[in-house]
C-alpha cells in the first residue's frame, strides 16, 4: 500500500507505524468536570467502521512526521494524507 505524503511523494506503507483512529488529536480536557469519564471512553472505546475513515499514521522511517490518512478500509483505497500538524486545534474547528 502506497501513501502519499504530503511532502515527500508516494511513500510505501511499510515506513509508517499505524496508530488508529484520527480523533485521537482531541484529547479530552483533564480539568474538565466529567474527566475521568472521557478519559475512559478515550482510552477503551473504538468504532470499527467500515468503509471511509480517518485515521493516523507516523512516519517513523522517514522524516517521523505524523499524517492524517483517509483510507477505505472496505478496499484499502488511500483517498488522501494530510500532515497532522497543519489541521485545526480541537475546538478550533
Amino acid at each position: 500500500m502506497l501513501i502519499p505524503h504530503p511532502l515527500l511523494g508516494l511513500r510505501d506503507s511499510q515506513e509508517f507505524t499505524y496508530l488508529g483512529d484520527a480523533s485521537l488529536m482531541n484529547r479530552p480536557d483533564p480539568a474538565g468536570p466529567s474527566a475521568e469519564a472521557e478519559f475512559c471512553d478515550y482510552v477503551f472505546l473504538r468504532d470499527n467502521p467500515a468503509g471511509v475513515h480517518r485515521e493516523l499514521w507516523f512516519h517513523e522511517q522517514g522524516d517521523r512526521s505524523w499524517l492524517v490518512v483517509t483510507r477505505n478500509t472496505l478496499t484499502h483505497e488511500i483517498l488522501g494524507a494530510e500532515l497532522a500538524r497543519n489541521l485545526p486545534a480541537r475546538g478550533a474547528e
